[in-house]
């Protein structure tokens, strides 16, 4: 008797969109619980931040406070977080390149998964990274004395702007991580964010710097955001620096989406 073979049928696009959200969700899960298991992740989205927000409170924070007129928590807990959020988006791509390199993202391109739910994962995890990140930041700075003066819609939207602003540098980083192997740029961009903090509002009041300084300081990505903050937690301009922020942080994943997809699907077919 003749056996006559056939062949899987492969799934329509219905089907194919249908289980794209169930799949996201597990590569989610996935990412963070690896995230969560790798010290280095944790050690550089959470306890060095929360490590550097206690120091320069400890040095810093009177001589600032002073200066300013103002606690310095004001400016150095919105700063600490969004050295958080960059840092746990280049131990990101760190984990990004090592999966590359060890085949997984090939492996996971050969298999009947959705081509969308490997980045928008990716995506949905780093959302989820940068609110833990800035909740923790947060919570430390109550604890020294930081206060949402300004009621609880100014303190749900003081969140929104940590994670704009982490979308758009994590985009940037993904972009970077996906098209080379080179760890030297990574660390390139790791030593740039430091010079952000460095030369922010939330380090110490513009008028502190010099005058050369000044303006690389107050427009600069990093102090937008923080001058956004600062207003939507103690009072002062909140429109001009958070449509700033909204602007940069929407011109970045603009830039960078394209070429982040792009590197993405070619360091998955390996």
């Amino acid at each position: 008797m003749t056996r006559t073979l056939r062949l899987p049928v492969a799934a329509g696009p219905t089907e194919t969109w249908r289980g794209a959200g169930p799949q996201t969700l597990i590569q989610t899960q996935r990412l963070l619980v690896r995230w969560w298991r790798d010290p280095l992740t944790v050690v550089q989205s959470l306890v060095f931040p929360a490590l550097l927000l206690v120091m320069l409170n400890t040095v810093l924070g009177k001589q600032i406070s002073a200066v300013s007129g103002m606690n310095a928590l004001y400016g150095t807990v919105p700063m600490v977080a969004l050295v958080g959020v960059m840092s746990g988006s280049l131990a990101g791509a760190v984990t990004l390149g090592r999966e590359r390199d060890a085949g997984l993202l090939a492996r996971f391109w050969v298999l009947p998964v959705h081509r969308i739910s490997g980045p928008a994962a990716r995506i949905l995890a780093e959302g989820i990274r940068i609110l833990l990140c800035t909740t923790v930041m947060f919570a430390v700075g109550v604890v020294l004395g930081f206060r949402f003066e300004r009621g609880l819609l100014a303190g749900i939207a003081l969140f929104g702007v940590p994670l704009m602003f982490g979308l758009g540098f994590a985009t940037l980083v993904t972009a970077v991580a996906t098209y080379t192997a080179n760890a030297a740029l990574v660390e390139a961009i790791s030593l740039g964010s430091s010079l952000m903090m460095f030369f922010s509002t939330g380090f110490v009041p513009l008028p502190a710097y010099p005058g050369w300084a000044q303006p690389i300081v107050a427009n600069q990505p990093m102090s937008h955001a923080i001058d956004a903050m600062r207003g939507l937690s103690a009072g002062g301009p909140v429109r001009e620096p958070l449509l700033a922020t909204v602007a940069w942080s929407i011109g970045a994943i603009a830039v960078f989406a394209i070429p982040a997809g792009v590197g993405y699907r070619r360091a998955s077919r390996g």
